[in-house]
């Protein structure tokens, strides 16, 4: 079995629909077992109702847990080209991970939400990817094989770095369907490459 995370930070949802569906594409692929968990919210309850971000019960992650996947996809608000707050925090809570070398050789990928089309969206993934490689995960993006990513007929969020949605300046736009494939084929590609890792791990461990 393939054991995957998708984790991730959502204030007005559109991460939130994106992790969703990445989920499914993960599921997609047999044998695989899939976590949906969010980072703990730092906004408090107050600064939350004015901002009118959404009420979430996905249970929350702890970093502890992320040694037990074999793959963790990560999604994150871009915030000016980078993750947000609450994602930081919980990257800057993974010091013990880190130290073990308990992240070594995992899958790491990550997909993004921003509010417009150069909002960003590119640097947030690019800049969380460089966390993933101090932790020594192995990155894995969205290649061009999704075609979706080179539409032109509209905006469309995604790219090579990772999947990903324009939410409007205002939040007033949802992902579309070209947005969720993307997340869907992502989480496909994740599980694949993760699947082909193991395998070829547990065949040097036979070999030695």
């Amino acid at each position: 079995m393939t054991r995957v995370l998708v984790l991730y930070h959502s204030s007005w949802g559109h991460v939130r629909a994106l992790a969703e569906a990445e989920a499914e594409g993960a599921l997609s692929v047999p044998g695989t077992v899939v976590d949906l968990r969010r980072v703990p919210e730092t906004a408090s309850e107050s600064a939350r109702r004015a901002q009118g971000f959404i009420d979430d019960d996905t249970p929350q992650a702890k970093p502890a847990d992320l040694e037990s996947y074999d793959a963790v996809i990560f999604g994150t608000p871009a915030r000016f080209g980078l993750m947000s707050g609450p994602m930081k925090l919980f990257f800057d809570r993974l010091g013990n991970l880190w130290s073990r070398n308990a992240l070594v050789g995992k899958v790491g990928a990550v997909f993004a939400s921003s509010g417009t089309q150069h909002g960003g969206h590119e640097a947030a993934l690019l800049s969380t990817q460089i966390a993933l490689m101090h932790l020594g995960m192995v990155v894995v993006g969205m290649p061009y094989s999704f075609a979706g990513q080179s539409a032109s007929e509209g905006i469309v969020g995604g790219s090579p770095y990772g999947a990903g949605t324009v939410a409007g300046g205002d939040g007033e736009l949802s992902p579309n369907a070209t947005d969720l494939a993307g997340a869907r084929f992502q989480g496909a590609h994740v599980v694949r490459i993760a699947a082909r890792l193991a395998l070829q791990g547990g065949a040097a461990v036979r070999a030695a």
